[in-house]
């Protein structure tokens, strides 16, 4: 009886045709999966979901929100979180939020301050200019030379 060939379950090919996998000190082989990337679902389909579940939990059959979650795709707690948010803020409480902190200051605030930042640094600058201008005329009557004559715009 010939010998049974050994063959790979993911790519159908001969072990020994196979690329080598990584292996690890421990002389395990390595397989990397990629990371997917996390679902984020519309404001439309969670409404969707939710009322699909409260009509599965309104006919009345064994099973029915188990079906739903299982063919979603998602936890029973992800479906009770829907289901709050839904009664406390409504449709608009399904909403994707932006993750983080929440700004401490609004755009408009943000503003504020920082024209006040700007308005007290031209104020100290105006503060220096109008020192210096009293010294000058202090140094000029001290050693007694004329001032300059001005147009009086000041």
């Amino acid at each position: 009886m010939p010998k049974p060939i050994r063959v790979s379950d993911r790519d159908g090919a001969p072990e020994s045709e196979r690329q080598p996998r990584a292996v690890k000190a421990s002389g395990a082989s390595l397989e990397t999966v990629p990371k997917r990337p996390r679902r984020v679902f519309s404001a439309a389909d969670k409404l969707r979901i939710v009322k699909e579940a409260d009509r599965c939990l309104a006919s009345g059959k064994r099973g029915g929100v188990g079906a739903l979650l299982r063919r979603e795709g998602i936890y029973a707690s992800l479906l009770s979180s829907w289901r709050t948010q839904l009664g406390t803020q409504g449709a608009a409480g399904l909403a994707t939020k932006k993750p983080g902190r929440k700004p401490k200051l609004s755009e408009a605030e943000r503003r504020v301050e920082q024209l006040e930042k700007r308005n007290a640094e031209l104020e100290r600058k105006l503060h220096v200019a109008n020192v210096l201008i009293a010294l000058q005329k202090k140094a000029h009557e001290v050693l007694g030379l004329a001032l300059p004559e001005s147009d009086g715009d000041v």
